[in-house]
């Protein structure tokens, strides 16, 4: 279970993952994008916080997201909470970029979103549902017409 607290007016994102073997991950992450196609990665910052730290954070005005992750290898599967139940994306990550260009995604995947910055957690905490519906339909996606 992850539960994302994106800082008003930052670039900051407050995460709080529990596992299911009961260990907790609590860290502050800065994304800076980069402007390159594909699924090459901005420069990525991680500051891994105690408890008390992570309070000190959470205090701050964020716009909250939740979410669980699921590991499909070499998928790691969200499947979102709130206004933005139903959505499932699923990302890989690399080691190197020769590695992200080459990945082919699974038969099962339906949209590829990479080049799309409505679907980042920062986009996605800030949109409506029926924004959200809106980009699934520029893709065919009509998730309640059925």
């Amino acid at each position: 279970m992850i539960s994302d607290r994106y800082v008003t007016g930052t670039r900051l994102r407050l995460r709080r993952a529990d596992f299911s073997d009961g260990r907790c991950e609590l860290k502050l992450t800065q994304k800076v994008p980069i402007s390159q196609p594909g699924a090459i990665q901005g420069l990525i910052t991680n500051t891994y916080l105690s408890p008390a730290e992570y309070d000190v954070f959470a205090s701050l005005p964020a716009a909250l997201l939740s979410k669980t992750r699921f590991s499909v290898p070499p998928l790691g599967v969200d499947v979102f909470d709130g206004h933005l139940q139903g959505l499932v994306l699923a990302e890989a990550e690399f080691t190197t970029d020769d590695e992200a260009q080459s990945f082919v995604p699974p038969a099962g995947c339906v949209a590829e979103v990479t080049d799309d910055t409505r679907f980042t957690g920062g986009c996605l905490v800030q949109t409506s549902r029926h924004e959200l519906l809106g980009w699934l339909a520029e893709y065919g996606l009509h998730p309640e017409a059925t």
